[in-house]
């Protein structure tokens, strides 16, 4: 097995990143001005960069379900899907940035209700709810998406052994794909991977630890709490991924009945189901609305801040998460066409996605609108995004229960996360693949432990997740580049398959 094994591709990237873990621990304040210099000139010098990227993949996700490529099934034209539609779009969700979102969609709107931009805009109530459905719906999922096809149609339609970045990029590289240009590709997914992987797991992880707390009535340390809620993420998502799609299908289901469960209880026990649904309603349809001027605004005097801050902030971060879970839709997705699987995805998805923001979203924000709770003033006060949280929780009906389950489910979506994580790194471990060939078992495992060691060496320095952060943000840079390249070796290598089939009228 030895022999198949690219050690290159494996080691590399993971001695740069444990060697930058030990600069930030040592070194915290320098290592953190230098990311932010870099992290200022990345986001704020090529913010356009970043928008650009963006709506390119939203508007060619629609013209590619919409055009004859949408006809292509990812596979031979007589296959049937694998899974369910349910089971598939299930394990479609849940495996990208799913913890984050149900950390996100109870405090988000928060964090732009004191944005300046916000006054700019309009009143709290009219502009506080868009920017969370704008942020989490149709260009991030269209990253995915687009990606999701293209590598779809590579693993199951040309049938290419090596499951890597460079791979997907060989109808434009060549012959190059074997080289040092094919080399630095998967250099660079492999090294975001592994930036993505900490990153998310300083988001949200704190929150759980503040849950815990709270349950247990108990002040522990937070970092002793959040390494314990790694080791069980860890124990749940390598069990899921040892039993392969089968479990992760299963877990998959089980975190959509919590989540789903947890929405619909909000919305018919929280006593605001009015308010929600009519301001849910509204907001999604000023996102609508406003979709093109939310797409391209930059700001160019400044006068806030707000895309470098948020918009262009997500579109990096999602970018990021774009090495591992386009690779898993895509693998999941044979027998599918490329038009059912981008509106597929956009159901699923943008679906689940937007029900999670405006029913947990603006149950607290009709609270703060009606005055029976001043969420903005505890945040302003304390800085606390995950108190605030709690508190929020602490307002529903059984409210000790709503946050068991808020647990149980964060940490079954971590694991839902790492699975489709952990299975793409397993791949760009190998030199090739043959067709519905596994990474053996021991690489899986071995993936599962390293990308869980290096949050938990993080955890000890508070400078180092935000550091982390921005070492994500400065990894989307060049990805941004990558993935460009991959979407126009699809289009190439797709308008080809189809003239080859006769099928392409001209």
């Amino acid at each position: 097995m030895s022999r198949k094994i690219d050690w290159f591709i494996t080691l590399l990237p993971l001695g740069i990143i444990v060697a930058l873990c030990v600069l930030f621990c040592l070194m915290p304040e320098q290592s953190g001005a230098v990311l932010d210099q870099i992290r200022f000139w990345t986001g704020d010098t090529f913010g356009v960069y970043y928008l650009a990227i963006g709506l390119g993949f939203f508007i060619l996700s629609l013209y590619l379900a919409g055009s004859r490529y949408g006809n292509i099934v990812l596979g031979e034209p007589n296959d049937k899907p694998r899974y369910s539609f349910v089971s598939w779009g299930t394990m479609m969700f849940t495996c990208g940035l799913a913890a984050d979102i149900l950390f996100y969609a109870f405090s988000e709107w928060v964090l732009y209700a004191s944005d300046p931009h916000l006054a700019e805009m309009g009143s709290i109530q009219d502009w506080a709810g868009v920017y969370p459905l704008f942020h989490w719906s149709f260009i991030p999922w269209s990253f995915y998406l687009v990606l999701a096809v293209a590598f779809g149609f590579m693993l199951h339609v040309r049938r290419r052994k090596r499951q890597k970045y460079s791979e997907a990029c060989r109808p434009l590289l060549g012959k190059h794909t074997d080289g040092w240009g094919g080399r630095i590709i998967d250099l660079l997914a492999v090294f975001a991977l592994l930036a993505g992987t900490a990153t998310t797991f300083s988001v949200a992880t704190p929150l759980m630890a503040e849950i815990i707390g709270e349950l247990l009535h108990t002040e522990i340390s937070r970092v002793a709490i959040n390494i314990l809620i790694l080791l069980i993420t860890c124990a749940f998502y390598t069990y899921a991924l040892l039993h392969g799609f089968k479990g992760i299908s299963v877990l998959a289901k089980v975190c959509s009945y919590l989540f789903f469960g947890l929405i619909a209880y909000v919305l018919l026990f929280g006593g605001e189901a009015g308010y929600i649904i009519e301001t849910g309603f509204s907001s999604l349809g000023k996102m609508i609305q406003n979709f093109i001027d939310l797409s391209t605004f930059t700001d160019p005097l400044r006068t806030s801040g707000f895309p470098q801050n948020w918009t262009i902030y997500y579109w990096a971060y999602w970018m990021v998460w774009c090495v591992a879970a386009p690779f898993f839709i895509g693998n999941i997705s044979r027998g599918r066409t490329v038009r059912q699987t981008i509106l597929g995805g956009y159901i699923f998805g943008v679906g689940s996605t937007i029900s999670g923001f405006i029913v947990l979203g603006n149950y607290s924000m009709g609270l703060q609108m009606k005055g029976a709770a001043d969420f903005i003033s505890q945040y302003a006060e304390s800085g606390d995004l995950y108190g605030m949280i709690v508190s929020i929780l602490k307002t529903m009906p059984g409210a000790s229960l709503i946050m068991v389950v808020v647990l149980v489910t964060m940490i079954g979506f971590y694991a839902t996360s790492f699975d489709a994580i952990a299975l793409t790194a397993s791949c760009y471990s190998y030199h090739t693949l043959k067709e519905g060939e596994q990474p053996h078992k021991m690489i899986q495992l071995m993936w599962c432990i390293l990308l869980i060691l290096l949050p938990i060496a993080l955890l000890f320095t508070e400078s180092s997740l935000r550091n982390l952060q921005s070492v994500s943000i400065v990894a989307a840079f060049p990805i941004g580049v990558v993935i460009v390249m991959i979407a126009v070796s699809f289009m190439k290598d797709a308008r080809k398959y189809m003239n080859e089939r006769g099928k392409l009228v001209d």
